[in-house]
């Protein structure tokens, strides 16, 4: 059966256009009216005021996070690293100390080399506690902690023989001395620098500038001064009161955030410059005094049974005495070398070594003051332990072992007055770091939420401004 054709209304309407298209038109020829515009303009001057609102909280929320990263999280984990270091490395230097002494070593000595066991044994379950995400970080722990009691154990086979007054305890103890230097430290070292890097890293995500937030608040200000712009023209009013209650709420924020995230920024590079670098060169320093003190000692304990088997100046010579020359090539310069005076008239540190370097970083004359005296006191150990080789050198093996690990006037008392400068100087650059650390930190304090509230109340008020001029048309 035929139907007929379709005519009249039901033809002429057509198919049916989808809800969305209808509303953009609507919206589009709203938009040709004057209220219109201005629903249009509110709308987006309320959007870009939020959207700096919540770009400015986002980004000094992740600034604030990363400098407190480094001031509660990455640089303690760095000292931590560095006193891991330091311990195992004093460690060894005192199990040489002990060994020289004899079948009967004293107390005092037996007691420190087990402190330094126990502090880098403490330190490293910490580092593992609060490293996190840190692949080689976890790596270089597990490898240490799996190598400190063969370490251990090594030296206690040398002390077991050592006090049988069997030549067999210098070989246990070379190759423990082998195992903490050729295994212990180097993976201590690369702990040291996995936090270190982590620690440079927070600080430039602590001190990058929000450029994203400067630049929406650059235009949110500009889209609010062509709004307040377009509406004089329209209406020959000098203001739009809910427009300039906007725009000074945009500003506010705007210079709040370059002034609190530039006096941050000077903060952080403060307690980098003057802290964390200066941290940096006198735990170094501080672990060259230690390796060199060890290499001092091990010279009497090897008696020449170590010698450098690689080709150059050094070849033939005993090992121990080369590494005691190096270490102080780098904490001091050549004790031969044209390194000045200090105040007091005595040879100072080489340009470019540690301690001279140390001076350098330290901004005030308490950071000065320990670093100048150490200068001193490790001039007066090359000084003594040149003495102390002579003697060594003469068959006088008693003699010299008395000026390493004597009492008053032997290379023994140098070293630790340099150990305790060193740590003093630690110590305040320590607090130097976290005052400024702490400064940093403070500057970013309210900024993320207050910016926030600022922004909220710009956005409301741009839209009674708005609304203000809508209510004329009605």
């Amino acid at each position: 059966m035929a139907y007929p054709p379709t005519t009249g209304a039901a033809a002429s309407a057509g198919p049916r256009r989808a809800a969305w298209r209808e509303g953009v038109e609507r919206a589009r020829a709203a938009a040709t009216t004057e209220p219109g515009r201005l629903r249009v303009i509110g709308a987006v001057l309320a959007a870009l005021v939020v959207a700096f609102g919540a770009v400015t909280a986002w980004q000094v929320s992740d600034r604030q996070t990363a400098a407190d990263a480094v001031a509660e999280h990455s640089q303690p984990l760095s000292a931590d690293a560095a006193n891991i270091y330091r311990s195992l490395a004093d460690a060894d230097t005192t199990a040489a100390s002990a060994f020289l002494a004899g079948g009967q070593e004293p107390a005092k000595v037996r007691r420190r080399y087990e402190e330094d066991i126990d502090r880098a044994s403490k330190l490293l379950v910490r580092a593992a506690a609060n490293t996190e995400g840190s692949a080689t970080a976890r790596e270089e722990i597990r490898r240490i902690n799996e190598l400190l009691p063969v370490y251990t154990g090594l030296v206690e086979a040398a002390r077991a023989n050592n006090r049988q007054g069997l030549p067999l305890g210098g070989a246990y103890l070379r190759y423990a001395n082998d195992t903490m230097r050729g295994k212990l430290l180097p993976a201590a070292g690369r702990l040291y620098q996995a936090e270190t890097a982590r620690l440079g890293e927070d600080y430039e995500a602590a001190k990058s500038w929000p450029w994203a937030a400067i630049g929406t608040g650059v235009v949110a200000l500009a889209a609010l001064g062509w709004a307040q712009r377009r509406d004089f023209l329209r209406t020959n009013r000098v203001f739009n009161r809910g427009l300039l209650a906007s725009a000074a709420a945009s500003a506010v924020v705007l210079l709040w955030l370059a002034a609190g995230h530039g006096l941050a920024r000077a903060a952080l590079n403060d307690s980098d410059e003057h802290g964390a670098k200066s941290l940096h060169v006198l735990n170094e320093a501080r672990i060259d005094s230690l390796r060199a003190r060890g290499d001092e000692n091990l010279t009497l304990v090897a008696r020449g049974a170590v010698v450098v088997d690689k080709e150059g100046e050094n070849q033939g010579k005993d090992a121990y005495e080369v590494g005691y020359a190096e270490q102080m090539s780098g904490l001091i310069g050549d004790d031969g070398a044209d390194t000045g005076s200090d105040a007091g008239g005595k040879a100072g540190a080489a340009p470019g070594s540690l301690l001279a370097r140390a001076r350098e970083l330290a901004d005030d004359d308490a950071g000065r003051a320990p670093v100048n005296e150490a200068i001193t006191r490790v001039r007066e150990w090359q000084a003594r332990h040149k003495v102390a080789r002579a003697a060594d050198d003469a068959g006088n093996y008693n003699d010299a072992r008395a000026k390493v690990i004597g009492g008053e006037g032997s290379t023994g008392e140098s070293f630790d007055q340099v150990d305790a400068l060193l740590a003093k100087a630690l110590e305040h650059e320590q607090l130097e770091f976290k005052r400024a650390a702490d400064d940093g930190r403070g500057a970013l304090t309210g900024l993320a939420p207050g910016g926030g509230a600022l922004a909220l109340l710009g956005a409301a008020a741009a839209l009674m401004g708005i609304g203000r001029r809508l209510s004329e048309y009605r």
